[in-house]
């Protein structure tokens, strides 16, 4: 009788250890994908009414900004400070063509996005110049 409870004390232990394991175990990887508190998201870097690019991919590295104050629609705008942007945010209220090419040449990719709020991470190719359409 003695062998049943060892045995099921052991039992009831283990269990309770992999069920402590995988809750810290879970609260570990909800922890870990949280975004970093340095680093504003792309909704907070870049306002209402702006285009914005960033040099690097998820939203780092040099930021430029485009609106309507400095951007005429549909005229093809290089973007500042040569900037070459890995990935991007249209808030604009408008569509806005992302090109390759820096002067806006169809023979390189480019693609358009809808706005307000077309969140791009990983651009699918680097953007050097952009249109925003009327």
């Amino acid at each position: 009788m003695a062998r049943f409870f060892s045995h099921s004390r052991s039992r009831a232990l283990r269990a309770a250890t992999l069920t402590a394991l995988a809750f810290l175990g879970g609260a570990g990887s909800t922890h870990a994908s949280t975004p970093s508190a340095r680093t504003p998201p792309p909704e907070f870097a870049c306002a209402q009414g702006e285009f914005c690019g960033w040099s690097g991919e998820f939203y780092g590295g040099r930021l430029a900004r485009l609106d309507l104050r400095n951007t005429n629609p549909e005229e093809c705008v290089t973007l500042p400070k040569e900037l070459e942007a890995h990935s991007f945010a249209n808030r604009i209220d408008r569509h806005v063509t992302v090109y390759q090419d820096s002067a806006c040449a169809t023979e390189g990719d480019f693609t358009t996005y809808p706005g307000p709020g077309t969140f791009v991470p990983q651009a699918p190719f680097v953007v050097r110049a952009v249109q925003i359409w009327d």
